[in-house]
C-alpha cells in the first residue's frame, strides 16, 4: 500500500486513529496506512470498524483494531495503547478523531444529553490521551485532535450548545497539551472541520432549510470530503509540521473567514 517504497510520509511511525469505523476515521486509516504508517485502530462499532481494517489490510497497509472500543472509559483507553505497543513497540501519533454529540438548544437539551455530549466528546480525549501520554513523551510524538467550526462559531440552523462547549473545550486544551510536551519535543494541534460529508451529514441533505443555511455559510459552496480532514491530519502527523504545534486547523472551506 505504501506506494513509495517503504519511504511514505509517515513511515516507522506508530499511529493510534480513534473512530475508524466512521467516515472520516476510514479515511485517516486509508491514507495514513499508504503512507507507510502502521495503523491502531478502534470503534464501538464492530462490524465497521473490521471492515476498515479489512480494506486496509486489502491494500496493503498494516492495521489492527479494539472493537468494541468505548473510550469514555479509561480502562478501555489503556487497553489500546497497550495493543499499539503490543502489536508494533512504540506509539508516535494519536489522532483523537472518534466523537458523539446530541443537539438541542439549551432550552429543551436534557442533563442526560449534555453530559453524554461532554463524555463523547471531550472526555474521551481527556483519558486516551492521558493514558498515552508516557508513550508519546518517549518518542517526542504528535497528538491531533479533531475540534469543530462550533469551536468558533454559531448556526442558526444548528442548536449546537453541548457540541460547541465540548469543541471550545478541545482546541483550549491541545494548547495546554502542546506546553505541557513542549520539553520532550512532544506537538499537540487540533484540527476544526466544517461541514463533511459524512453517513450522518448525508441524510440531512434532504432538508432543504438546513442544507442551504449550512452550506450558504461555506465560501467554497460545498460540503468538505472525509478524505479532505484526513489529509490535514495527516499534515500534522508528519514530520513535515514539526514547528507546528499548539495551533488549531481550520478545514472548513472558508466558513470561518467571513
Amino acid at each position: 500500500m505504501n506506494e513509495t517504497g517503504g519511504k511514505g510520509r509517515l513511515a516507522g511511525k506508530v499511529c493510534i486513529i480513534t473512530g475508524t469505523g466512521g467516515s472520516m476515521g476510514r479515511a485517516a486509516a486509508l491514507m495514513f496506512a499508504r503512507e507507510g504508517a502502521r495503523v491502531v485502530g478502534c470503534d464501538v462499532c464492530e462490524s465497521s470498524a473490521q471492515q476498515t481494517v479489512d480494506l486496509v489490510r486489502a491494500a496493503g497497509g498494516d492495521m489492527v483494531s479494539m472493537q468494541p472500543c468505548d473510550l469514555t472509559r479509561k480502562e478501555d483507553c489503556k487497553k489500546l495503547v497497550d495493543l499499539a505497543v503490543t502489536a508494533y513497540g512504540q506509539l508516535d501519533v494519536l489522532f483523537n478523531n472518534a466523537a458523539m454529540a446530541w443537539f438541542a438548544p439549551i432550552t429543551e437539551i436534557s442533563d442526560d444529553d449534555w453530559y453524554k455530549t461532554i463524555d463523547n466528546e471531550l472526555h474521551l480525549v481527556f483519558q486516551l490521551t492521558r493514558a498515552a501520554w508516557p508513550d508519546l513523551l518517549r518518542s517526542s510524538g504528535s497528538i491531533i485532535s479533531t475540534a469543530s467550526c462550533s469551536a468558533w462559531q454559531t448556526y442558526a440552523a444548528l442548536p449546537a450548545l453541548g457540541h460547541a462547549a465540548a469543541k471550545g473545550a478541545v482546541v483550549a486544551m491541545t494548547r495546554q497539551l502542546a506546553l505541557e510536551g513542549r520539553k520532550h519535543g512532544l506537538r499537540a494541534n487540533s484540527i476544526s472541520p466544517g461541514l463533511i460529508e459524512t453517513n450522518q451529514t448525508r441524510q440531512l441533505l434532504s432538508d432543504r432549510a438546513w442544507s442551504e443555511a449550512m452550506i450558504g455559510k461555506i465560501m467554497l459552496g460545498r460540503m468538505g470530503q472525509p478524505e479532505e480532514v484526513a489529509a490535514a491530519a495527516l499534515f500534522l502527523a508528519s514530520d513535515e509540521s514539526s514547528f507546528i504545534t499548539g495551533t488549531d486547523l481550520r478545514v472548513d472551506g472558508g466558513t470561518t473567514a467571513w
